[in-house]
C-alpha cells in the first residue's frame, strides 16, 4: 500500500513510500481511507515537535474512509460499508473512559501520533473507533468531524454555552473557527466571527469583525456587556487581545497553541471579572455520534479550499499556512 511516510524530521523527511499492509486483529477493522484532511497536528508531528513512538511514521490525524475488512470478532461492521473515526485511542476500561472521556486516556492518544495516521491507503483500528456514516454525510464533511468540528463542540459544550450568549470566535475562518461559529449558532448563541471573510456570515455569523480594533467593535455590537464565552484557537498571540473580548463571568477557552504555547496573565483580571480559563484537548465519541447527526441532518457545512492527492502530500502541508487559503485543505487518497 502507498503511505505518506515521515523518515526523520521536517517535510523534507516525508514521502511517499510502498509498506506492507496490515493485518487486522480480532477487534479491529482495516480502513481503506478515502479522504484525509490536513490539521496543525500533522504539521507539528512532520516537524518534530510532537513526539511520535518511533520513525518511520505515517501522520494523519483526521480521515474517513470504507471499510476493507474486518477482525472475526467484530459484527457490527462490514466491508464496503463508510465510517466516520473516533480518532482518539482509548482502552475503555480507566476511570476516565468510564466517565465517558475518552479523549484524556492516559493509554491512549491521538491517530496519526501515538499511531500510524491517515495520509495511507490503509489504516488499522480498533473497531470501537468508527462509528456508521449516513449516505447524505459526504467525504469532505466525515473527514472533518474527528478533529475540526468535534474539538470547538467539546469546547463549547464545555464552557457551558447557552442561548442568548454571545460567543465571539478568533480565526474563525480556520478549520476549528468555521464548525465553532456553526456550533455556537446552533446553541442559540449570538456569534461574531472575528476575521475578514465575509462568507462566515453564511455560516451562521452574526457579524464578521476584522481582528484589529474588535474589542471595540465587539464593545458596540454587545451595547459594552462584551462577549459571554471566547473561543480562541489560535495561541499565545491573540490570547491578551481575547482577554479583552470578555465580560463578567466569561469563559475562555482554548485548544490551539498555532502561534505559541506560553502567556502571562494577571490574577487580578481573572478575580475582578470573574473570569474562568478552559482547556479543551477533543471531544467524546458520544459528541461525535451527535456531530454525525447534525449533519445528516443538514446542520453542518464545511468549506472546502483545495484538495490533492496523496502524492502531494507536501505540498497539502504547506498549504495550510497558505495566506491566501479560503477553507479546509484536503488530502484524497482513495
Amino acid at each position: 500500500m502507498k503511505a505518506a511516510l515521515l523518515e526523520g524530521k521536517g517535510l523534507e523527511s516525508l514521502s511517499i513510500k510502498e509498506v506492507l499492509a496490515p493485518e487486522p486483529g480480532p477487534h479491529d477493522v482495516l480502513l481503506r481511507v478515502t479522504l484525509a484532511a490536513v490539521n496543525p497536528v500533522d504539521y507539528f508531528v512532520i516537524q518534530g515537535t510532537r513526539a511520535v513512538a518511533r520513525l518511520p511514521h505515517v501522520p494523519g490525524a483526521e480521515f474517513t474512509g470504507i471499510i476493507e475488512r474486518v477482525g472475526e470478532h467484530v459484527e457490527d461492521f462490514k466491508p464496503g460499508q463508510r465510517v466516520a473515526v473516533y480518532n482518539r485511542l482509548y482502552d475503555g476500561t480507566c476511570n476516565i473512559c468510564l466517565r465517558g472521556m475518552e479523549m484524556l486516556c492516559p493509554s491512549g492518544g491521538i491517530m496519526g501520533v501515538v499511531s500510524w495516521g491517515g495520509f495511507s491507503e490503509l489504516v488499522l483500528l480498533p473497531s470501537k473507533n468508527v462509528l456508521p456514516l449516513p449516505d447524505n454525510v459526504s467525504d469532505e464533511m466525515a473527514a472533518s468531524l474527528p478533529v475540526a468540528a468535534l474539538t470547538p463542540y467539546h469546547a463549547l459544550v464545555r464552557a457551558g454555552t447557552a442561548a442568548g450568549e454571545t460567543v465571539c470566535v478568533v480565526g474563525a475562518s480556520g478549520n476549528t473557527g468555521m464548525f465553532a461559529v456553526q456550533l455556537a449558532k446552533l446553541m442559540g448563541a449570538k456569534v461574531i466571527a472575528l476575521s475578514r471573510k465575509a462568507w462566515l456570515r453564511e455560516l451562521g455569523a452574526d457579524a464578521v469583525v476584522p481582528p484589529e480594533g474588535a474589542t471595540d467593535e465587539v464593545s458596540r455590537l454587545t451595547d459594552g456587556r462584551m462577549a459571554d464565552v471566547v473561543v480562541d484557537p489560535l495561541g499565545a498571540r491573540t490570547f491578551d487581545a481575547s482577554l479583552q473580548l470578555l465580560g463578567l463571568t466569561g469563559r475562555f477557552v482554548t485548544f490551539g497553541v498555532l502561534t505559541g504555547a506560553d502567556v502571562r496573565v494577571s490574577l487580578a483580571s481573572l478575580y475582578n471579572r470573574h473570569l474562568s480559563l478552559l482547556g479543551v484537548t477533543g471531544g467524546t465519541k458520544k459528541e461525535l455520534a451527535e456531530l454525525i447527526a447534525m449533519a445528516s441532518e443538514g446542520k453542518l457545512r464545511v468549506k472546502v479550499w483545495r484538495i490533492y492527492p496523496l502524492e502531494q502530500i507536501r505540498a497539502a502541508v504547506e498549504a495550510l499556512f497558505d495566506g491566501n487559503r479560503n477553507g479546509r485543505v484536503l488530502v484524497k487518497v482513495g
